[in-house]
């Protein structure tokens, strides 16, 4: 199978499975990766999700030999991959070990946090290629680093350490080699254990609001925001912190 898929408490765990070919995308593994995150979408027992490369990489991108086949590893709904256009609508995390290069950085720009282990490597390597980075690198990248700095990954196509994305703030946390899923599914579970509607609208206003004019941030916020605090989870958390016990969420 191209993509396994698992959940536990709350976690669901994609992994792409072709470590033969670094994890590299054809067709029916796009296929497999959007079905995975339709179900993260669709069930309301996941509250986070982890993607992740078997055989210790995380995605070399697409698969130029399906490419030269003439597979479609672009999907028409939900982008490269089955994921870089898929509208998110929980947390993703990326669990990085090794290469993450062009389409799979390009995963993981779609992802809300990112945990890489000290020895993973970046790089937005299509120009190398002759292609371009049109599954996100060119239009997520300088929303979430300096443009000089994106400028120097995309039109050099040259490999970085992990340590130059974590000083321009695209990586969460750095493990050690071989620890970056555990460290990431344990973040999820943390996320996962939050009120579910309260992380939903944070994380619709995070993502949003990058696109709103200051002079209406507030008010839509407010908006957004409001029937939160009018929610059963709301008043089902302070009685839990009143009550000094867990509490059970309900989404509503």
């Amino acid at each position: 199978m191209p993509v396994e898929f698992s959940i536990e408490n709350g976690v669901a765990v994609i992994t792409i499975n072709r470590p033969e070919a670094r994890n590299a995308v054809d067709r029916e593994t796009a296929l497999a990766v959007e079905a995975a995150v339709k179900q993260v979408n669709t069930d309301p027992a996941i509250r986070c999700a982890v993607i992740t490369g078997a055989g210790g990489n995380f995605c070399a991108g697409m698969d130029l030999k399906a490419f030269l086949r003439g597979e479609v590893v672009r999907l028409p709904e939900t982008g490269f991959a089955g994921v870089t256009q898929a509208e998110l609508q929980k947390p993703f995390i990326a669990a990085v070990e090794g290469y993450a290069l062009a389409g799979g950085f390009e995963i993981m720009l779609a992802c809300d946090m990112v945990v890489a282990s000290g020895s993973a490597k970046f790089g937005l390597t299509e120009v190398k290629r002759g292609l371009v980075a049109n599954a996100g690198g060119l239009v997520r990248l300088p929303r979430q680093m300096p443009i000089k700095l994106a400028s120097e990954f995309v039109l050099t196509g040259e490999i970085f350490p992990v340590e130059r994305l974590a000083s321009a703030g695209l990586v969460n946390r750095i493990v050690a080699e071989g620890d970056a899923l555990a460290e990431a599914i344990a973040l999820a579970r943390v996320i996962a254990g939050n009120g579910p509607m309260a992380v939903a609208i944070s994380r619709k206003v995070l993502n949003e609001s990058l696109e709103w004019p200051a002079s209406e941030l507030f008010e839509r916020q407010f908006a957004i925001t409001a029937p939160v605090f009018t929610s059963h989870d709301a008043r089902e958390g302070a009685a839990a912190f009143a009550e000094k016990r867990a509490p059970v969420w309900t989404g509503q």
